[in-house]
């Protein structure tokens, strides 16, 4: 990432690597119920009740509010195990390995274009869907069963959830829905690191800010914004299933169709975009001071 000045030693690409997945895991903590409800709210809408069918789940936040009435408020952290080795693995890679690959594209140099920097987000947010797949297999599978009195579960804990899904699927199966969540990710992850990298860039360019705290949030709430502009048509047409439903909404409904439930969308995206790159930026900058610390004769 821009911003470091001078005087300031860079973090190693090991730092960035543990900072990215310490941070994803911060920002997952508190963002978890948010995406919990996401998930329970695009399996009703997959599942086309019928007439008359009485709705469970009805927006983010009533949606929450059910599963604490009905199943406690431990429902909304189910898969969190699965969320937080998801986030050790996937940001680690596709946040941690950003500078890296940016510098691969550009051979080294510091000055990355607008190019360099959108391959880069593309391919370490490819590289990332391959590597962790499975942790999200598990984590939606968490997240998606209701915890009812009366319910058997179906798994018995994590461990337990990787071991069933490879023997009853097969290998493969911990790889499900790969292909589409690579292009989705790095359509996502461009959006999010390039605009984060830009944003801050130009913010310390014309001394707007200092590289601080209030510039890290700033930088990330219009990171969080732009991903949510970019994302949300994509959800919507991988909801859909078809890519022939982009052009009868488009068509039919107009533009506005790709943007249905961008609010919900953007308090969850933006909340997690915060309270991941604030806390990215600090963990790099504790980090690299505890290192070099260690590495200064006394």
């Amino acid at each position: 990432m821009v911003g470091m000045k001078p005087t300031e030693r860079v973090p190693t690409a090991p730092v960035k690597f543990f900072g990215a997945g310490t941070a994803g895991c911060i920002a997952d903590l508190v963002t978890f119920p948010l995406d919990t409800a996401k998930v329970r709210l695009q399996i009703q809408g997959e599942a086309k009740p019928a007439d008359g069918t009485v709705v469970k789940y009805r927006g983010v936040f009533g949606t929450i509010t059910t599963m604490v009435r009905t199943e406690g408020p431990l429902s909304l952290y189910s898969g969190l195990v699965a969320g937080l080795q998801r986030q050790m693995s996937f940001a680690s890679v596709r946040i941690g390995l950003y500078d890296s690959m940016k510098q691969f594209y550009t051979r080294g140099s510091e000055n990355a274009g607008i190019i360099s920097r959108l391959m880069a987000g593309c391919t370490t947010g490819a590289m990332a869907v391959a590597f962790a797949q499975p942790t999200d297999v598990v984590k939606v599978r968490f997240q998606a069963q209701a915890r009812l009195a009366d319910s058997v579960k179906r798994y018995n804990g994590t461990i337990d959830a990787y071991r069933t899904i490879a023997r009853d699927e097969g290998v493969k199966g911990l790889w499900k829905g790969c292909v589409p969540n690579i292009t989705r990710n790095a359509i996502v992850n461009c959006a999010e690191l390039v605009t984060y990298d830009i944003i801050k860039e130009l913010i310390l360019k014309y001394d707007i800010m200092t590289d601080n705290l209030p510039c890290h949030f700033t930088a990330a709430f219009g990171a969080g914004f732009c991903t949510t502009i970019v994302a949300s048509p994509v959800d919507v047409v991988k909801t859909s299933s078809a890519i022939n439903c982009t052009i009868i909404m488009l068509t039919k409904e107009g533009p506005t169709a790709f943007y249905k439930g961008f609010m919900p969308s953007f308090l969850r995206l933006g909340s997690w975009n915060i309270v991941m790159f604030v806390s990215y930026e600090q963990i790099k900058r504790a980090l690299t001071r505890a290192q070099q610390s260690w590495e200064t004769p006394i």
